[in-house]
């Protein structure tokens, strides 16, 4: 995991220009460590404007941000993952480069709608979809560079936030592209894991992993990111289409591709991306759901918010960190949450053995609390969903409870089904029975101490 790192004597004498879907945001710069985020004035004064985040609101008179929320906040638009940090250093011969620099160089596809650029560029041809067609070996060359020095011809630069190592390539149809000018990505390509953590956990089917948790979250109803599980020559990926992305005027021959503004928890919180996990200091539920309190469609968000833990639950799907929650922004102050991502179940790999994950150790990132807390997944009762329920305003947690236990039989057939031909089935079975295992405590009715 990344965190800023300041590097004493480090001088930008120019800034980054913030650029959303062709209308410049601000300016980033940074002078003698200090960090100075200021909005444009066309920008900051028209009824369409959008903050660039929760932590760095418009304000009257526009006054410029400063400190360490405007320095997270452009932080956590890099990979949380110090390795591939030193990649990308490693592939632009910058072995000093920070995040300002990095940004310099991939900052032209990030998350969310914003493009950082350098005073005088613009981003050419918002307005349009401009793209190289690539075949599956180019693609597959794409796909090497994300995890190599040496980067390929045709591999766009890209700054995607995760651990995990990933590219991004623009579809259209069934085509695949490398997109040109201001066209941005639309698909986010991840590549298995393999051993993770320090514990070196063994996660070589990540991508048929994360694939099943997406089926099973969208068949209890929850909004989450579309993906396939694509193969190119012998290269494996989850394709991921990006919800911060909406082509515009469809059909027609004025087609573009218009970058939606979004960020995640550890953004709008004013958080660095090494705070990202609650028990390193980050956010927990209660925060998220202090958040949500004012979106724009709260109610709705925050059962979304709670369900999704619960389903977490089930799923043993143990890396739900602030970041791997967002929130769309809109105009004013208004936003709202994201579909969700990034879901992993730890079914496959709990048990005894070498690179094995031991079931008692195994928690939730984030804590349910009511007298004490409670992040175990053999230590978590229904009722202890009570005291999340209540911070949501949901009343108990009775509701949800019975309607996942509903919709749980019509939710394992209805992937099951789904499942495609050559399919791990006990990567499938492990998930499956631990979600059917895990549900019988859903039939606790007691209420939280």
């Amino acid at each position: 995991m990344s965190s800023p790192k300041k590097r004493r004597g480090a001088r930008h004498p120019d800034p980054l220009v913030a650029w959303c879907n062709g209308q410049m945001v601000g300016e980033w710069s940074v002078r003698e460590g200090e960090h100075r985020f200021q909005y444009a004035e066309a920008w900051a004064t028209s009824a369409s404007a959008t903050p660039l985040s929760l932590s760095l609101p418009l304000t009257a008179g526009n006054t410029a941000h400063t400190g360490p929320a405007v320095r997270d906040w452009f932080d956590n638009l890099l990979p949380d993952s110090d390795t591939i940090r030193q990649r990308w250093r490693a592939s632009v011969r910058q072995p000093e480069a920070d995040a300002f620099d990095l940004l310099t160089l991939f900052g032209s596809d990030c998350a969310g709608a914003i493009q950082m650029l350098a005073p005088g560029s613009t981003p050419d041809g918002v307005d349009r979809i401009e793209a190289t067609l690539l075949d599956d070996a180019a693609i597959g060359r794409v796909i090497d560079a994300a995890t190599t020095i040496d980067r390929a011809g045709d591999a766009p630069r890209v700054a995607i936030a995760g651990a995990q190592e990933k590219t991004a390539l623009l579809r259209r149809g069934d085509d695949w592209f490398c997109p040109l000018g201001a066209t941005p990505t639309t698909h986010i390509l991840k590549l298995p894991l393999g051993l993770v953590g320090n514990m070196q956990a063994d996660m070589p089917q990540s991508v048929e992993n994360e694939w099943l948790c997406s089926r099973v979250m969208t068949a209890f109803g929850l909004p989450t990111a579309h993906c396939d599980i694509a193969t190119f020559g012998e290269r494996k990926v989850l394709a991921v289409q990006r919800f911060d992305r909406a082509l515009q005027n469809a059909g027609t021959d004025a087609e573009w591709i218009a970058r939606l503004p979004q960020e995640d928890f550890c953004q709008a919180l004013g958080l660095p991306g090494a705070q990202k996990y609650e028990a390193d200091g980050g956010p927990g539920m209660r925060d998220i759901l202090r958040v949500l309190d004012a979106s724009a469609n709260a109610l709705a968000d925050k059962t979304a918010f709670v369900k999704a833990q619960m389903v977490f639950w089930l799923l043993a799907a143990t890396d739900g960190h602030a970041k791997n929650f967002s929130i769309f922004l809109e105009r004013g102050d208004s936003y709202r949450l994201t579909p969700f991502y990034d879901v992993l179940s730890a079914w496959p790999i709990i048990g005894g053995g070498a690179h094995q994950l031991a079931k008692q150790k195994a928690k939730l990132a984030m804590a349910l609390r009511a007298k004490s807390a409670h992040w175990g997944l053999v230590d978590i009762q229904a009722r202890h969903w009570d005291g999340v329920a209540k911070l949501a305003g949901l009343g108990d947690a009775r509701a949800l409870c019975d309607e996942l236990l509903q919709q749980l039989p019509g939710v394992l057939r209805t992937v099951e089904a789904e499942l495609p031909e050559g399919f791990p089935p006990a990567l499938a079975q492990a998930i499956f029975d631990g979600v059917t295992t895990t549900a019988q405590r859903l039939h606790d009715t007691e209420i939280a101490e």
